[in-house]
């Protein structure tokens, strides 16, 4: 692996603009080519940041020699598909979340990672902010003492949005609960673990799609209130206590730029923003893994992608959600 990691990206969408606007600012990486399945629209991409490569079509930029790694934005149900083609091809794998739809895309996706021995990462970007990480260390030292609640939601209003597009529609996997409801997941999950046992309930827009899931977590000394949505918008200030104190992760959470503390009668505001928008962290974490030969993140492993889709799969068992191409 080089000094530069040379990054291909494929879906070149609303999410693909953030990654690549915050790419520049990371000094040992550079986008090298994009690829849709419209050839003005990656041609637009590439000429917008620079990258030397514009394809019609993602095998085009599977084949490129000049690329280390792939940013996989395309909709939800296409990430295992391509991802694998991708990782066939000997390129390393960013994939934004969810991995796959189930457990059994994701499954075959990190089989073809290990068989071709490429790196795999699901895109979780919020692990790696700085907040995140700050308040998960003062969970596991205890700061906070025994956690009693968790309280984390995500919801926006959605649906005024066009029934074709991703959000709306079924076969593209679309609903809140995978597009956002995995991150009040991804938080119960990192700062208390999986939990004993999940109660979880939606409802359902004309189009099939879910626009609305309540979950309540069961750990052993406590409980997660967590919710998606996208019949409004939310707060989305996430909320941890314990036996000695509060922690408030300030809105947007998942896109912290700081939290405050509340022990003893006193709460305490602590600043930390992110550079760019905060892609840069998971996208350092990728280089630095490639460089030293990884093949996953040890913040952000396979198996805490199987444990995440685990969970998923099981809040949509339990309200009912199934997409028209699992049937």
């Amino acid at each position: 692996m080089g000094d530069t990691i040379r990054w291909g990206i494929i879906g070149p969408g609303k999410i693909a603009h953030s990654f690549a606007k915050d790419l520049k600012l990371v000094s040992d990486g550079v986008l090298t080519a994009v690829a849709s399945r419209d050839i003005t629209k990656a041609e637009l991409f590439a000429k917008e940041y620079n990258a030397k490569h514009a394809f019609g079509s993602y095998e085009e930029l599977f084949n490129c020699v000049e690329v280390d790694a792939i940013y996989v934005a395309t909709p939800h149900n296409l990430h295992a598909q391509w991802s694998i083609s991708a990782m066939d091809h000997g390129k390393h794998v960013l994939c934004e979340k969810p991995m796959g739809v189930n457990l059994t895309e994701v499954k075959e996706m990190i089989a073809s990672a290990l068989q071709n021995q490429v790196f795999l990462m699901e895109a979780l970007w919020s692990r790696f902010n700085p907040t995140i990480r700050k308040v998960k260390q003062l969970i596991d030292t205890g700061e906070l003492g025994d956690i009693g609640y968790l309280h984390a939601d995500f919801a926006f209003y959605g649906l005024d949005r066009s029934e074709e597009g991703r959000v709306l529609n079924p076969y593209l996997a679309g609903g809140s609960l995978l597009d956002i409801g995995i991150y009040p997941i991804f938080l119960a999950y990192t700062m208390l673990g999986k939990p004993k046992a999940i109660k979880a309930t939606s409802k359902f827009y004309k189009t099939g799609v879910e626009i609305q899931t309540s979950m309540i977590f069961e750990y052993e000394k406590a409980q997660a209130l967590l919710y998606s949505g996208l019949t409004s918008n939310s707060e989305m200030k996430a909320e941890i206590a314990g036996s000695k104190g509060s922690v408030f992760i300030h809105p947007r959470w998942h896109e912290a730029q700081g939290y405050s503390m509340e022990k003893d009668g006193t709460l305490d505001k602590f600043n930390l923003p992110t550079k760019g928008k905060g892609y840069t962290y998971e996208i350092k974490e990728v280089h630095s893994c490639l460089k030293s030969g990884k093949l996953e993140s040890a913040l952000w492993s396979h198996q805490n992608s199987l444990d995440l889709i685990g969970l998923l799969d099981e809040v949509r068992r339990l309200a009912g959600i199934l997409f028209p191409f699992e049937e």
